[in-house]
């Protein structure tokens, strides 16, 4: 952890001081959240009153009207990333075996990768220690990291998913062999609001390594363009 230096004071300090930066910067979102949804539903209402748009001033105004729709479902696409990203804090732990959380994430991504030409195949080591972790945040970050596998095989692949235990660490390794990325990229995949896709929140890494390091883990990234891309995340095992 990047704060393993820290003394237990500092510690309790810095995580009140996030606590409650992350609580206004959720308040915040919803605030905006509220009258963004009054946005789009008079949109709606409006869209309807038009009716078939018949002549071309009406085909022009409900092509305006639905222009913003687009961009008000832009923005609540963002603003639920950030909530997501700004509530990771307090987890609810429980003593669980990766394996069993990898098996019915596949179970639960096999048709959606299947609609997308992927297959996943899984590499799960034996008798592996259990890892305390919260489960609905883990199904998060392998959903991410999944959906970002996915996209950079936009013609089907391969994803792996790969679990091992290592100087009393648990490890998942999620490996395409999909577009890669570019020194720089890695680079800056992690850094909040950074993303190559269009129309991309540039929440989804961040709040990965957030989750990630909040369970005293680590998250690594190797991709070469044109080779492929491995996450590798390491959890610390339970004693």
């Amino acid at each position: 952890m990047p704060d393993a230096a820290l003394s237990d004071d500092e510690r309790r300090r810095l995580q009140a001081q996030y606590a409650e930066i992350a609580f206004l910067a959720g308040g915040l979102a919803h605030e905006i959240k509220n009258p963004l949804s009054t946005i789009g539903l008079n949109l709606e209402l409006m869209a309807e009153d038009l009716g078939p748009a018949e002549s071309p001033r009406d085909r022009r105004l409900l092509q305006r009207i639905e222009r913003v729709q687009t961009e008000c479902r832009r923005l609540e696409a963002i603003l639920k990333a950030f909530l997501q990203f700004a509530r990771v804090g307090e987890l609810d732990r429980v003593a669980t075996d990766l394996n069993v959380e990898v098996r019915e994430f596949i179970d639960f991504f096999q048709p959606h990768a299947a609609e997308h030409g992927i297959d996943v195949s899984p590499h799960l080591a034996v008798d592996l220690p259990p890892v305390s972790v919260d489960r609905a945040l883990l199904r998060q970050v392998l959903l991410n990291l999944a959906l970002n596998a996915q996209q950079a095989m936009p013609g089907g692949g391969l994803l792996e998913l790969q679990t091992c235990a290592k100087d009393g660490r648990v490890l998942i390794e999620l490996i395409d062999n999909g577009r890669g990325m570019d020194a720089a990229t890695r680079e800056k995949m992690f850094q909040v609001f950074f993303s190559t896709k269009p129309g991309g929140s540039g929440l989804g890494l961040p709040t990965v390594r957030k989750i990630v390091e909040a369970h005293g883990g680590t998250i690594s990234c190797e991709s070469e363009p044109g080779q492929g891309t491995r996450f590798t995340i390491s959890l610390p095992a339970e004693s």
